[in-house]
């Protein structure tokens, strides 16, 4: 286990993102699954305020911060992150470390297509990539005795070393506290709308939008009916107090303390 700093209370690991997956490939060499979770300012707004939230991800293994103004914030409060490591990214570098090392990954959810599309995106991309299987289940599924049921069957005749599941917070962390027990050998990353961002069905912002922490406002122009309340009524004013906060306590030297644990990469 990485060292970890909290930010509002939310533990956030202290992570590169080539160690990221490096610490992920070291679990599955180890024979030991795992769970990563990639909180933006959304879903860390999400966590403090939403109790069943963070007790449903309490058991992830990484927390991975995806978003800049966290980044701000662990400086602002002298733990400082050593970067951000944004789940729409990873998506693409582990990918490519499991096509070297031989790993399988499994699509899950996403856009109708949007998980075939990737796959094939990855695999033209990625040659030797050994794509166990994806799917795009139907909506309500998780309401739906017989879908789960089919879901799980399909998921342990894969056998898949890598699943990425992008079907939104807080389904996405649902499903995959059920399905983790089945195959536990493997990592579950919860992606979101990451599969849109591989196949171009939507646009991520330029890098240096990205650099800014202007990823909110390009998704905004994109969607704003979907995204004006969270990014304006909740987010604007969310990322306020967690800056101001942050400094505060960089100020007082009250910074919230490094932790670290003895446990494994897998733990």
């Amino acid at each position: 286990m990485a060292d970890r700093i909290t930010l509002l209370g939310v533990p956030i690991d202290s992570v590169t993102p080539a160690q990221a997956i490096d610490r992920i490939m070291a679990g599955l060499a180890a024979g030991r699954g795992g769970w990563v979770v990639t909180p933006n300012l959304e879903i860390l707004r999400r966590l403090t305020t939403e109790p069943a939230l963070a007790t449903l991800v309490a058991p992830a293994d990484l927390r991975l911060a995806d978003g800049m103004p966290l980044i701000w914030a662990s400086r602002l409060q002298r733990t400082p992150l050593p970067a951000r490591v944004a789940g729409s990214d990873l998506i693409w570098s582990l990918t490519g470390r499991a096509a070297r090392d031989g790993r399988s990954v499994f699509l899950l959810g996403g856009n109708p297509g949007a998980a075939e599309h990737a796959a094939a995106e990855f695999a033209r991309r990625f040659p030797g990539l050994r794509v166990a299987g994806h799917h795009c289940p139907p909506m309500g599924f998780e309401k739906d005795p017989g879908q789960l049921a089919a879901l799980e069957a399909l998921l342990l005749a894969a056998c898949p070393d890598i699943v990425y599941v992008g079907l939104g917070s807080p389904k996405q962390e649902h499903l995959i506290t059920r399905l983790r027990p089945l195959l536990p050998a493997a990592w579950f990353l919860g992606i979101g709308i990451s599969f849109s961002f591989v196949t171009g069905e939507v646009r991520r912002a330029p890098r240096w939008m990205q650099a800014c922490g202007l990823e909110w406002a390009h998704r905004l122009v994109q969607e704003p009916r979907r995204l004006a309340k969270r990014y304006l009524v909740h987010g604007l004013p969310f990322a306020a107090r967690l800056l101001l906060v942050s400094a505060w306590r960089g100020f007082r030297g009250r910074a919230p303390a490094q932790y670290s644990s003895t446990r494994g990469p897998g733990a």
